[in-house]
């Protein structure tokens, strides 16, 4: 439980916000020195997607997606807007949402919106969005934030449309790190959570070929 760890809601928000401000508009900023990670993530990224996206009764669509805690638009650029018509960034850092405007180049012509604002405080458009991409970012909720979150992404979808969070997940417990005021928690943690925002699990994966020395990364997908 993050209450066990956050002492101070307001200083647990305002120390990230204030973390993030320094940090470099790069995609090594975004992946905290791991930009050469990217390829690989986003390869496996685009693989568990693609699964929902296949003809089918129930394809997810391909219309809108929204990029949860988007930075500068790494995700937006290589995952979502090669396959969605539009995308919709929100980000608590301006600076991040001005340098993506550039680091997107001519495709970004079809993000229809940057919204600065903390996933605390945001609301995902109802009945807006096929898919809700929510990556390295859960950490920076408490975890009541996170499930009336969730509750108002699943709110947010189009019919058959899907969230998705991609997250660090520790090997067990709540572990806070004082550096980016952040949390990591372990699987179970995560999946009561989910499950107690209403959402029902369709699919979950193991990211492989990350560098040993960090978190173990987990992919879901939920409705």
């Amino acid at each position: 439980m993050t209450s066990e760890v956050v002492e101070n809601e307001f200083e647990f928000y305002s120390k990230a916000e204030k973390y993030w401000k320094d940090v470099p508009a790069t995609v090594d900023g975004m992946l905290g020195g791991y930009g050469h990670i990217s390829s690989i993530d986003i390869n496996s990224s685009r693989k568990f997607l693609q699964r929902f996206l296949r003809d089918g009764p129930n394809r997810t669509g391909t219309t809108r997606a929204l990029d949860c805690g988007a930075g500068i638009g790494r995700i937006t650029k290589r995952l979502l807007l090669p396959l969605f018509k539009t995308v919709d960034m929100v980000d608590v850092t301006e600076d991040f949402l001005t340098k993506a405007k550039s680091y997107l180049g001519d495709e970004g012509r079809r993000v229809r919106n940057y919204f600065c604002c903390g996933l605390q405080d945001f609301t995902p458009e109802p009945n807006s969005y096929d898919v809700i991409w929510i990556q390295w970012v859960i950490g920076h909720l408490t975890d009541n934030h996170l499930s009336d979150f969730l509750k108002r992404c699943r709110a947010g979808l189009r019919p058959n449309g899907i969230i998705v969070i991609k997250d660090n997940m520790a090997q067990e417990g709540v572990i806070m790190d004082d550096v980016d005021s952040s949390v990591c928690r372990d699987l179970d943690v995560v999946r009561k959570i989910i499950r107690r925002a209403g959402l029902h699990f369709l699919a979950e994966e193991r990211q492989e070929n990350f560098p040993d020395e960090i978190y173990h990364v987990y992919t879901f997908a939920m409705r």
